[in-house]
């Protein structure tokens, strides 16, 4: 069985704490790094009834999208509600771990979830997020200590392209220097010009890296004082982002596509209502997992023909359908808890491809969502 601390490693390479939003509060909540874990449950909620589930199926670990702390607070006292389930977990030997924004922005995150939920292809982020602040690195060494310089660079950070480590391009060329009185050359004599064949190296790394990049270079490299230089790139928009925009296989009629996106969505007394002209096409679709009404816009710079998310507004909405015109983007609003629970499965399928057999991986069976009772409306009663 893997320790907290293995599973931890692989959420954080999935869903980095560093993506969240400065509010947010991601990472472990309680647990143990050092102990084994056999089981998870994953869960959008941290509820009395989510806790109650990962503790009598004995899991070690319940992973959350929402958090269960994301105000401050100063203690967790038995007889405080919030603080009365991190006793009963703290007791029970189980580890709670968050991830939220982290996760909304991830790529692949809960928005790519219910897209693929919802049958779309081709998902693109609807708000781009730019890349990490990178570095260019550019070194001059002799021949012989080009691979040894390489090694030290990528294990200080440098290299990494996507799923590739150690990368770099190399040429060959001639170095020129003279030393002078003080110094304590490694090749060449003072007061004599020294050409020596040098292999020119070229290293990306994070920005974060930079200290210890310069670091890792001057302990690797034979000479007293290295040249080189650190270019700072320009930020690229990333696969991350808020919501996603894809495409379905063929157009539908929108009312199509919201019974499709009913039978599809886990149900909940909430159920799934859109609002614009039911007998539209609806071919791009842009979504985005829980309260996404701030990405309208943007949704509909896409080009999009239907936006679905959760907790749209009355105002916005009114707007969105009713004053834009018979061809404005139609809105699809569904349950919060409900856009985002496929984000579940992916995670479970994750962690099962990561960790096979050794731990046992399951969904929450329980319905969160806060909404229990839904009257319609008798269309035949008079006003």
């Amino acid at each position: 069985m893997p320790r907290l601390a293995e599973l931890i490693a692989a959420l954080d390479e999935w869903f980095d704490p560093r993506w969240a939003e400065p509010w947010d509060a991601v990472g472990l909540v309680c647990g143990d790094p050092a102990e084994r874990v056999e089981r998870v449950l994953l869960a959008v909620d941290p509820v009395p009834a989510t806790v109650a589930e990962a503790i009598d199926g004995g899991a070690q670990l319940l992973i959350t999208h929402h958090p269960l702390l994301l105000t401050g607070v100063h203690g967790v006292p038995a007889d405080d509600r919030k603080g009365a389930l991190v006793h009963r977990l703290i007791r029970t030997g189980a580890a709670h771990f968050v991830a939220h924004t982290n996760a909304d922005v991830a790529a692949p995150g809960v928005s790519d979830a219910l897209g693929r939920r919802l049958g779309l292809a081709d998902l693109r982020p609807l708000e781009p997020q730019d890349d990490e602040p990178i570095d260019k690195l550019v070194v001059f060494v002799p021949h012989a200590d080009a691979e040894r310089l390489v090694d030290a660079l990528a294990a200080a950070g440098a290299g990494r392209l996507g799923d590739y480590d150690r990368c770099a391009w190399t040429t060959p060329g001639e170095g020129t220097f003279r030393p002078l009185a003080g110094a304590r050359p490694a090749i060449g004599e003072r007061g004599r010009i020294e050409r020596v064949p040098e292999t020119r190296v070229e290293m990306i790394a994070p920005r974060r890296t930079r200290t210890a990049i310069v670091a890792a270079l001057r302990s690797a490299h034979p000479y007293e004082e290295p040249a080189f230089d650190l270019l700072a790139q320009q930020p690229l928009p990333s696969r991350r982002g808020l919501g996603r925009v894809g495409e379905l296989p063929a157009a539908a009629t929108l009312r199509a596509f919201v019974e499709r996106a009913a039978a599809a969505l886990p149900a909940t007394t909430w159920g799934v209502r859109a609002a614009g002209d039911a007998d539209r096409l609806v071919r791009t679709v842009a979504v985005c997992g829980g309260s996404g009404g701030s990405l309208a816009g943007r949704a509909s710079d896409a080009d999009a023909d239907v936006f679905v998310t959760a907790d749209l507004k009355h105002h916005p909405a009114v707007e969105a359908v009713s004053e834009r015109g018979p061809d404005a983007m139609a809105l699809v609003d569904a349950a919060h808890w409900a856009t985002e629970a496929p984000w579940l499965d992916a995670v479970a399928t994750a962690l099962r491809a990561r960790f096979g057999t050794t731990v046992d991986v399951r969904v929450s069976a329980q319905v969160t969502d806060p909404w229990t009772l839904h009257v319609p409306s008798d269309h035949s009663a008079k006003p």
